[in-house]
């Protein structure tokens, strides 16, 4: 049994039609306009502004886990098929690690090309370590045998205080399988589960609301602290990423959703409230329970939306994959180090184990920077405090590519699985379309 949008979503309020000078998206940009205005004219004032942004990031993290845990839960007990549970999670993780590999080798492959870092000719000597020991030290707690424990939380109700995204998935998983095994005893906690769910839904609902605010707060501290200056050296790393992003979105992106029988640019305006979130905040978070539910409503089956989605936060992170690649690139030409053919395979081969499951850690993609450079010590760890400067501005591309993978990830995954209804997913794509 599937259970559509309709049963699982909280209907808005009003049916009256929001003017679209008053839309989600607009609101953002104003936001953002105006934080970068105030960010160029009151400097001081810009970079004391940066809690506004927090404020929304942290509001965001107090509904992601519930999100996820009543989706998922309610998903895989609607299922009630724990082979099929098992196939449909074991092709998303082959569909997962054959696009982040895809990604890796993109990311790569500009940096060979474009060479970013060339002309900088920093020396490592210079750089200070203190950094870069820090990432390390977080990157050694978080190695094999610690990432594996730390799937499993103290409690059960500790995944969801923590917010760890593993965990959430774990606890998830195992309460969805308990509550398939039930039969009727869990009819119960199967429609508080779905009340439950409705509120969390509604209080994301009034955190989104706090979008714009928080998109101010990002730009008046991104503009008013660092200013626009800083892009200046760094404008090659800039095209290079934002181009290669822009590539893998539109070119493998694109061709994975031709070659699956929808149009990416339909997905997008379906997803573009979220998107917009995402560029004026630089979080792609604040996408996942917009994202979970707009899939819902296109025809997907709750039950992959709600593994497939959030598994894809910690094993699918595209934009954050080329990214890495390309930093290591960028700081071994900045510090002049030369790389040899079989060092390149040896980074990129250590990058494809120490980019999974990290987005949950503050800091994740110097994190596991730090940890390729450890096992692989070609590249000095020192030159990552030559990316902390300009990271913010960086980060909006790759959390936006994040969000574009892991959407069509989904749709490929149910187009697959025959998990979504056909007509209804032409439907609201095509609705979209004409809008």
């Amino acid at each position: 049994m599937t259970t559509t949008a309709e049963e699982s979503l909280p209907e808005p309020a009003s049916g009256r039609r929001t003017p679209r000078w008053r839309s989600l998206p607009v609101l953002v940009l104003v936001g953002a306009a105006a934080g970068a205005l105030t960010g160029a004219a009151f400097p001081s004032v810009g970079a004391a502004l940066g809690p506004l942004a927090d404020l929304f990031v942290r509001l965001l993290h107090l509904v992601v886990a519930p999100v996820v845990f009543c989706t998922l839960t309610l998903g895989i007990a609607d299922l009630r098929d724990g082979r099929r549970v098992g196939r449909l999670g074991g092709g998303a993780l082959v569909y997962f690690e054959a696009m982040s590999t895809l990604a890796l080798i993109l990311g790569l492959a500009a940096g060979l090309l474009v060479r970013p870092g060339e002309g900088l000719h920093i020396h490592a000597a210079t750089l200070d370590p203190t950094l870069a020991r820090e990432f390390a030290a977080k990157a050694q707690a978080t190695g094999p045998e610690a990432f594996l424990l730390g799937i499993i939380p103290d409690t059960l109700v500790g995944a969801l205080a923590q917010g760890g995204m593993l965990q959430v998935l774990f606890v998830s998983l195992l309460s969805g399988f308990a509550l398939s095994r039930m039969g009727e005893k869990a009819a119960p906690m199967l429609r508080g589960l779905r009340h439950l769910q409705d509120l969390i839904f509604q209080l994301v609902t009034m955190v989104m609301r706090v979008a714009p605010v928080g998109a101010f707060g990002a730009m008046a501290l991104v503009v008013g602290k660092y200013g626009v200056g800083v892009l200046v050296p760094f404008l090659w790393l800039a095209g290079a990423m934002y181009g290669t992003q822009a590539l893998f979105v539109l070119g493998v992106c694109g061709a994975v959703a031709r070659a699956s029988g929808f149009s990416l640019f339909a997905l997008l305006r379906l997803l573009k409230e979220e998107l917009f979130v995402v560029l004026g905040t630089a979080c792609s978070e604040s996408a996942l329970p917009g994202t979970m539910r707009r899939l819902e409503e296109a025809g997907l089956s709750k039950g992959v939306v709600s593994l497939v989605v959030p598994a894809g936060y910690s094993f699918n992170l595209d934009g954050t994959n080329i990214y890495m690649t390309l930093a290591i690139l960028f700081i071994a030409q900045a510090t002049d180090t030369a790389l040899s053919t079989g060092q390149i395979v040896a980074l990129l081969a250590t990058a494809m184990l120490t980019t999974r499951g990290m987005p949950g850690i503050p800091g994740s993609v110097f994190i596991a920077l730090a940890a390729t450079f450890a096992i692989v010590p070609a590249v000095p760890a020192a030159g990552i405090a030559l990316l902390l400067g300009v990271d913010r501005f960086l980060n909006t591309g790759r959390s936006l590519t994040n969000v574009i993978g892991n959407a069509v990830g989904a749709v490929v995954v149910a187009r697959w699985d025959k998990g979504y209804d056909p007509a209804r997913f032409a439907e609201v794509l095509g609705a979209r379309r004409a809008t």
